[in-house]
């Protein structure tokens, strides 16, 4: 019988070499759902901007934002563990003010553990958050919340000088105390190096199959969203198409009266009609 997914889970998951399955969430439907079918792990990832709030890019996400999803995602969740991202600028404004703001994911948004983007440069505060008592999941190669000193969304450790500092930057977060550790958009070589260097599981987002576990944006993978893939991303199904037909058969069935039928119709035995004006 499956029981609640915890850090010491996941763990026991890359000993056995078990592949762990993570999805995003943002509302309470759709992680009771994920729940339902047995995903390990649910990310109430800072994607919820664009993929929710409408934002241009993940910076615009705040604290408020992710505790109200987070929120709604943990109501709808018994066995899964519930992953908070931590929005930009809440974990980079000093130590005290990283564990207050993680405090509150966890708290008030009821997550079991955060996510926090970053290698060595977030150690200090990664450690300080752990003390606090607060699982950490680490996240390095394509990091979202710094597109604008990446220079946009690209593949990242191409090179053997960035692949290496990928490579530390993982054993790092691992000394930190991190349970996992996301590697998004890196060459499948070296994701397969860090997750054969670290003790603590690997989940790939575009960093192919040598990882412990894999995630994708939920939207993604069930086809809603209808702009220019990455490479990674594979539709499963495709709900866009199937909500477009349905919106479409209702505008027409509306206009021709064929709705609502008599099925979806109440009447009352007890009125008189001609009574009423």
């Amino acid at each position: 019988m499956r029981g609640k997914i915890t850090t010491l889970s996941v763990q026991k998951k890359k000993e056995k070499k078990d592949k762990i399955t993570m999805l995003t969430a943002y509302d309470y439907q759709t992680a009771r759902l994920l729940d339902q079918v047995g995903i390990d792990i649910i990310l109430v990832g800072d994607s919820v901007g664009m993929v929710v709030l409408g934002y241009e890019n993940t910076t615009e996400v705040t604290l408020e934002d992710m505790i109200h999803h987070i929120k709604a995602v943990s109501k709808g969740t018994e066995k899964s563990m519930v992953v908070g991202d931590m929005p930009f600028l809440s974990y980079n404004l000093g130590i005290e003010q990283s564990v207050l703001n993680a405090g509150r994911l966890i708290q008030e948004g009821k997550a079991q553990a955060v996510k926090i983007e970053g290698g060595k440069e977030v150690v200090k505060e990664i450690k300080a958050i752990k003390k606090a008592g607060i699982p950490v999941m680490g996240h390095i190669g394509l990091t979202p919340q710094s597109i604008y000193t990446m220079g946009g969304y690209v593949v990242q450790g191409k090179s053997q000088e960035e692949a290496k500092k990928l490579i530390e930057d993982a054993k790092e977060l691992e000394k930190a105390g991190v349970f996992a550790i996301v590697l998004e958009c890196i060459p499948e070589e070296v994701a397969k190096v860090i997750s054969e260097s670290i003790s603590i599981p690997t989940i790939g987002i575009g960093a192919g199959k040598y990882c412990d576990g894999q995630v994708l944006v939920v939207n993604d993978m069930v086809g809603m969203y209808e702009g220019k893939k990455a490479k990674f991303i594979k539709e499963y199904a495709n709900i866009n198409g199937i909500l477009k037909d349905a919106v479409e058969q209702y505008i027409e069935e509306v206009k021709e009266e064929k709705f609502p039928s008599e099925q979806q119709v109440y009447h009352s035995k007890n009125i008189q009609v001609e009574k009423l004006c």
